[in-house]
């Protein structure tokens, strides 16, 4: 979502700013922005699309100040146009802002009462008014803390003003904030992969909280205005400069990494000594736990629908899977013995959050499975597991899915084997074949030439399905949503069953359908399923895995072979190709497939 960097130095921070601006061009956004203070004047550059734009602004390029605060808007409130976008600012005072202020109506209503003049169409700008509003009686500590106190909704927020040239104040309810120390200067920013560039030591605001960042200190306060003290946490220096290299798009890069994001996360979990899993720190007994409730969203919610199965098919836990959005609205009937697993890349996602803020509120069992180990929704878990994917920076996740289904794959091994639910014959004959998955999807990741064939047909195509059953149902839903986000192509997935029911509608002569048809013990059910849309005139990509076998149907379009391993594990061999065709779809129709359109990478709004 929307980005935010704020910098307080002793030297020039406007090329600062525009570089960290653009190490948060990942997360998805339609306009930039930046402010500094300079001549006891708020200089205020706008523009429309991406930071580029912004940059080669001669103005931009003339910017004095040593301090300002920059922005990155992903579009709620108003159209993503240059007077929309952040900052937002009054004569004395600036501000920039992730997030959504439910009662921007009322509070505009009030100030426009009070005199007040808008320019956007945004929910930000009631925010620079009312500060505006309450520094004409309070001093800038009891004009923050008035401002937050009558704001509903989400925000973090980064703020300069006219009057205090050697300050900057951020704050934070719902969305993420940090702080970054340097030598002489300090850093405010809504991602700590752009402050990195700066420095590895940072302090994360919680709920509520809000702070005055000087060059040379920081102070931070609770809710009530009370100051108080806040550890700084040094980052990992694993995660170096992270760039394209000689591929032509991060996604590109992603897809071809997964064998090492296997690889990481085999060597993380896995004792190939003892021929165990290292999991051993789990707070609770296996006896305190009956059933698990795995929450997530998009591309996370399959990794939990994928793993249903797994505990379904390894532990005798009962396994409930929720989307995120709906959780926290629902009437939970929360229970203590239940696990509740949350699943996110970032770590940062809004909904994923609330939900997990929820239990916790309710005292629940709490873990959480992401890759960004000094998140939100990591810090307020009470177990992380994190998947060591590294950087992933194309909005469609690839890598961190294929993560994240590993770590949760993983876990119910471990389930599994403490439950004593699996035999230790039939755990080592597992975690045997685990070792060999990355050279596994290695060699998968060869079929690359028969995909970009095929991809042109579901470009010229109004819309296609995805079909599988069992294990390969939630890799259907993944590959749909793929070629959705990426080549803007109408796709569904569906359990292949279900056809019948309903969807066999929609099929028409030379729409294209993929079906994932492994060698399981559903194979014969989906090739059925197969032959029903075959015969209503879909042209059929069948994806299945290598065997001596004939496949068992005639009047095929095409099929693409993955490699063959236990069937707990084709679902990871089966996701290479659907990615593949996503990616391929989207190049050929020349879209920015590292930045789709409408789409953001760390969703921090509801």
């Amino acid at each position: 979502m929307c980005g935010i960097i704020g910098i307080n130095s002793n030297k020039p921070v406007s090329a600062t700013i525009i570089n960290s601006l653009k190490k948060l061009e990942y997360r998805g956004y339609d306009s930039a922005g930046i402010a500094t203070l300079s001549s006891g004047l708020i200089n205020e550059i706008k523009s429309e699309g991406r930071v580029d734009n912004l940059e080669k602004n001669s103005l931009v390029q003339s910017m004095q100040g040593t301090i300002g605060i920059g922005h990155v808007r992903w579009a709620t409130h108003g159209l993503p146009n240059s007077i929309n976008a952040h900052p937002h600012s009054s004569q004395n005072v600036s501000v920039v802002h992730n997030g959504i202020i439910e009662n921007s109506t009322l509070l505009k209503k009030f100030l426009v009462g009070k005199g007040h003049k808008f320019k956007s169409q945004t929910d930000t700008e009631v925010i620079v008014h009312l500060i505006t509003e309450n520094l004409k009686s309070d001093d800038i500590i009891n004009s923050i803390k008035k401002t937050l106190k009558s704001l509903h909704g989400s925000f973090a927020l980064g703020i300069i003003f006219k009057d205090q040239p050697d300050l900057i104040v951020g704050a934070r309810r719902g969305s993420p904030l940090a702080v970054g120390y340097g030598p002489n200067e300090n850093y405010l920013g809504s991602d700590s992969y752009a402050l990195k560039s700066m420095t590895n030591k940072i302090t994360y605001l919680n709920d509520g909280e809000f702070c005055i960042i000087k060059k040379d200190h920081v102070e931070f306060f609770n809710e009530d205005g009370v100051k108080i003290n806040k550890k700084i946490l040094q980052l990992s220096s694993e995660e170096k400069e992270y760039e394209k290299g000689d591929y032509k798009h991060f996604m590109a890069k992603e897809i071809e990494e997964q064998p090492i994001t296997l690889k990481n996360g085999i060597k993380e979990y896995i004792d190939t000594v003892n021929n165990d899993i290292n999991i051993y720190n789990i707070p609770w007994k296996q006896n305190e736990i009956s059933s698990i409730t795995l929450i997530g969203c998009g591309t996370a919610y399959h990794s939990c629908l994928m793993s249903k199965y797994w505990f379904e098919e390894l532990t005798s836990l009962e396994v409930n899977v929720d989307i995120a959005s709906e959780f926290r609205y629902r009437k939970n009937r929360f229970k203590k013995d239940t696990l509740y697993v949350f699943v996110s890349q970032s770590g940062e996602t809004a909904d994923t959050y609330a939900a997990l803020d929820l239990c916790n509120k309710n005292g629940m069992k709490t873990c959480s499975v992401v890759n960004v180990i000094e998140s939100s929704i990591a810090r307020d878990s009470e177990f992380v597991l994190p998947i060591h994917c590294g950087t992933e920076i194309g909005v469609a996740s690839t890598k961190a899915f294929l993560g994240q289904i590993l770590i949760l794959y993983i876990l119910a091994l471990k389930f599994g084997s403490v439950r004593g639910d699996l035999e230790k014959k039939e755990l080592s004959e597992k975690l045997k074949d685990l070792k060999n998955l990355p050279k596994l999807v290695e060699e998968t990741l060869a079929t690359d030439n028969k995909i970009q064939n095929v991809s042109s047909t579901f470009n010229e195509a109004k819309g296609s399905m995805f079909l599988g059953r069992g294990f390969s149902y939630p890799i259907a839903l993944e590959g749909a949503l793929k070629l959705k986000e990426l080549s803007y192509i109408h796709a569904e997935g569906y359990p292949a069953g279900e056809m019948k029911h309903g969807p066999l509608a929609l099929i028409e002569d030379g729409m294209p359908v993929v079906v994932l048809a492994p060698r399981d013990n559903y194979y014969k059910k989906t090739i059925s399923n197969m032959q029903e849309v075959i015969a209503r005139g879909a042209k059929v990509l069948l994806i299945t895995n290598k065997s001596s076998d004939e496949i068992i149907s005639e009047n095929i379009w095409e099929t693409i072979e993955v490699e063959s391993t236990n069937d707990d594990l084709l679902p990871f061999l089966l996701t290479i190709p659907l990615q593949k065709l996503a990616y391929y779809s989207a190049l050929k129709k020349g879209f920015d497939i590292d930045k789709p359109r409408n789409l953001a990478k760390s969703v921090t709004v509801e």
